[in-house]
């Protein structure tokens, strides 16, 4: 039987990343997106809801999403489910959480201030830059991710032909 663990998410961060490393030196940062889904219901009145999802990234990205990514900034990202379980300290009893570990990495505008997502874009074998994020080249998307919207293209070299 086949499988398959992949999971695509646009959201908001509604705190900014956290940082740490493991003992190995490795970094891990944990985010949280906040997803909106609106839609009507049989009456014609719009309905939303929120749904918060825990997303951990690891190495470079991780280290990317803290440098550049702050509360309310949007982000796309790709990855795979992950269960964590653990036994409670005051109840002894077994808890376990889904959470995504992300695998791919886009920044994205903000909700609030429309502005340019010109950090670099963080795939699976991120660019190291030491330019800051609106001097960044812009690069073209994962292949099945969105385009950049069209106001924030600039061509910046002449065709030859």
């Amino acid at each position: 039987m086949a499988n398959l663990n992949k999971v695509m998410l646009i959201g908001n961060l509604t705190r900014d990343p956290e940082l740490r490393y493991t003992p190995k030196g490795t970094a891990v940062a944990d985010i949280t997106l906040a997803i909106n889904r609106i839609w009507n219901n049989e009456q014609n009145q719009k309905q939303e809801e929120t749904i918060f999802v825990d997303v951990t990234l690891w190495g470079r990205q991780a280290e990317l999403a803290q440098q550049y990514l702050t509360k309310g900034r949007g982000v796309y990202i790709e990855g795979r489910l992950q269960m964590d379980t653990w036994d409670d300290k005051e109840t002894g009893k077994k808890r376990s959480k889904l959470k995504v570990i992300g695998e791919t990495l886009q920044f994205l505008p903000d909700g609030r201030s429309g502005a340019g997502g010109g950090a670099p874009h963080a795939a699976g074998a991120p660019q190291q830059s030491s330019r800051p994020p609106q001097q960044q080249p812009r690069q073209a998307p994962p292949q099945g991710a969105s385009a950049a919207p069209a106001d924030e293209f600039q061509e910046e070299d002449e065709i030859p032909f």
